[in-house]
């Protein structure tokens, strides 16, 4: 699902537990360091965004960031919201579960308008 998109960036909804969201370029870049350095400047305004409206409205215990890009080869950074009573905490979201979670978590619609707001 896309929540926000320019002609530059887009970020994405990935399907998750917690709220979890993916930054991208347009552009499919390898490595971060291929990035112009004006975009690249710009990728880290918009994760300081994605990041302060995460914390802001979901009040985690933790925000992991992530960038592997292994099975996908081109720059993009995962910004999730951890909870103490998520699935896999202390563990990533790629490791272990520990336990089968229920979040009461507010509507991420909301979250997702903030996101999208704060970026226009």
């Amino acid at each position: 699902m896309l929540i926000y998109e320019d002609n530059e960036i887009y970020i994405e909804k990935h399907e998750s537990e917690i709220p979890w969201l993916k930054i991208l370029t347009k552009e499919p870049y390898k490595e971060l360091g291929d990035i112009p350095q004006e975009l690249r400047a710009r990728l880290w305004r918009v994760y300081d965004v994605v990041e302060h409206e995460m914390r802001q409205y979901y009040n985690p215990k933790k925000i992991n960031m992530a960038s592997f890009a292994n099975m996908l080869p081109r720059v993009h950074i995962h910004v999730m919201a951890r909870f103490e009573e998520d699935s896999y905490f202390p563990n990533p979201m790629w490791g272990e579960k520990l336990r089968d979670a229920d979040l009461k978590l507010p509507p991420e619609k909301e979250f997702y308008r903030r996101v999208f707001n704060a970026l226009h």
